[in-house]
């Protein structure tokens, strides 16, 4: 595969920017809230070597031309928010895997939505995508509106496919094509 180059795209209140060194802080404080993963397919982070080697994994992706993960900060005040990946693109198939995930003061304000559609967008444009693949636990309602919003479609359930701390979930796979996408987006 070829590189691909992590999008820097700006929306009405953010910005989707390449991970730089100086997000590890914010980063695992972010992954480190028990909270905020309590619906994760893994446990929050406790070791603090997890956020240089996640951005590392970033860089890495985008160099293999497997995918991309960009941060998300305020376009105003450039606090950081969250992140984005688009991994597991596959150029034959023309899909691709989305996963998003945001500190809590960012929740209920819309910022998903709007950073995921300016992830989509980009993603439709610039890898000729038919298909976007997204899971969800099924405890995570607010996490099944976002993608719901944005035309996905629940396709199924992965039952009992994760088990954190010994907690055993199900999953809820969504998906959104291409075709379906342009009929909404004129």
């Amino acid at each position: 595969m070829t590189a691909l180059a992590t999008p820097e795209l700006p929306t009405a209140r953010l910005r989707l920017r390449p991970f730089e060194d100086g997000d590890t802080g914010d980063l695992l404080a972010l992954m480190g809230d028990a909270h905020v993963l309590r619906y994760w397919d893994a446990p929050a982070w406790t070791d603090p070597r997890r956020a240089p080697a996640f951005v590392d994994r970033c860089r890495e992706m985008a160099d293999e031309g497997s995918g991309v993960r960009p941060a998300v900060v305020d376009r105003t005040t450039g606090d950081f928010l969250g992140w984005l990946t688009l991994d597991g693109w596959d150029p034959t198939s023309r899909s691709a895997s989305l996963g998003f995930c945001f500190v809590r003061r960012s929740w209920g304000r819309g910022v998903a939505t709007e950073a995921v559609r300016a992830l989509l967008d980009w993603a439709f444009g610039t890898l000729d995508l038919n298909r976007v693949q997204a899971e969800a636990d099924t405890r995570n309602a607010p996490c099944r509106r976002v993608l719901e919003k944005l035309g996905f479609v629940l396709e199924g359930t992965l039952r009992e496919d994760c088990v954190v701390d010994g907690v055993v979930s199900d999953s809820w796979v969504l998906g959104l094509l291409r075709r379906d996408r342009d009929a909404s987006h004129p």
